[in-house]
């Protein structure tokens, strides 16, 4: 039986997903945790696997900082369970976040449940899931021969895109200014443009970054 830890922020989300594993074959949901904080504690509590063969699963809805930072920091416990990312996010930016995070599996909120069962064994088996879209985006942009921007050029990239300036930006990411406009001209540079906005519209029309929410 492959056991999964149902992660989202949203407990009616939470919730309606934790009944479709439930009704999915040899699989079953041991327990919720709120996006917002690492599930350590509900990981550390589950009682051993009577089947080792099975991996236990994070299921992790999201990839914002707080899924980012909770997959990275899952995936590094002592045998880690796998990460499988379930979200409406397919930017290259949020892909490459999570797939650098240590996720195993990327799929789009909009899979069909036969499709979410075959990626939760896929995923057990240890193998890489990657939702049909968001392969497609990750080998365009290989065969695009796009620049490639740090993971923390395009974290600050995504902050520039929700209106920050550079004071707002340090504090955020715990950086000095100094640090936050040395990026900026690597930005610039990689992106082949000489402004703030342009390097914005750059980005979303790359898929590197998403639109602020508004």
């Amino acid at each position: 039986m492959i056991r999964v830890l149902v992660v989202d922020d949203h407990p009616v989300v939470r919730r309606g997903l934790r009944a479709v594993v439930e009704d999915l074959p040899e699989v079953t949901a041991v327990g919720e945790a709120p996006d917002g904080t690492p599930p350590h504690g509900q990981l550390a509590a589950l009682p051993p696997d009577p089947r080792p063969h099975r991996l236990r699963m994070v299921l992790q809805m999201g990839t914002g900082m707080h899924g980012v930072e909770a997959t990275r920091r899952i995936t590094a416990l002592p045998d880690p369970p796998a990460v499988l990312v379930l979200t409406t996010y397919s930017t290259d930016a949020d892909i490459l976040a999570a797939v650098e995070a240590g996720a195993t599996g990327y799929l789009l909120k909009d899979a069909p449940p036969e499709d979410l069962a075959a990626a939760i064994h896929a995923t057990a088996r240890g193998e890489t899931v990657l939702a049909p879209p968001v392969a497609a985006r990750l080998l365009g942009r290989v065969r695009a021969g796009r620049p490639s921007l740090s993971p923390r050029e395009t974290e600050i990239l995504q902050l520039l895109a929700e209106g920050l300036p550079n004071r707002q930006i340090s504090k955020r990411l715990f950086i000095s200014e100094a640090t936050v406009k040395t990026h900026l001209v690597h930005i610039y540079d990689k992106l082949g443009v000489d402004s703030r906005t342009s390097a914005v519209a750059a980005g979303l029309s790359a898929g590197m970054i998403r639109a602020a929410e508004r």
